[in-house]
């Protein structure tokens, strides 16, 4: 399967949205996509769907990560919402929690980014 990437602008937040698989395959797909609409959108924030995302490797947290940075360096932040429970735990074993809010839906992350939906 391959994956499919929604994003949209919502004020200086890129809303991602993510269905499929999130791998090596996929990895620069999504970080090229984010990269572009960031630079071109000249946005500060990324708000990061993972509800319809089935699977993600280590490719997909670096590339998650990296996007992380970005924005952290731009003085953004980024969160993540409706993440399923093998994905979340990815997360957690990670340790990118530390540093990546976690929000139950897209409309608390929204909030938290300062973005009332």
């Amino acid at each position: 399967m391959s994956l499919l990437i929604d994003l949209e602008k919502r004020d200086n937040v890129l809303c991602v949205r993510l269905e499929g698989e999130l791998d090596h395959h996929t990895a620069m797909e999504l970080r090229e996509s984010v990269d572009a609409a960031i630079t071109e959108q000249r946005l500060t924030h990324i708000m990061l769907n993972l509800e319809k995302l089935t699977f993600m490797d280590s490719s997909g947290l670096g590339v998650i990560l990296g996007r992380y940075k970005s924005v952290q360096a731009l003085g953004g932040e980024m969160v993540v919402c409706s993440i399923s429970p093998q994905i979340k735990r990815l997360f957690e074993m990670s340790g990118i929690f530390k540093i990546i809010r976690l929000a139950s839906n897209e409309q608390d992350a929204l909030i938290t980014l300062g973005v009332a939906s």
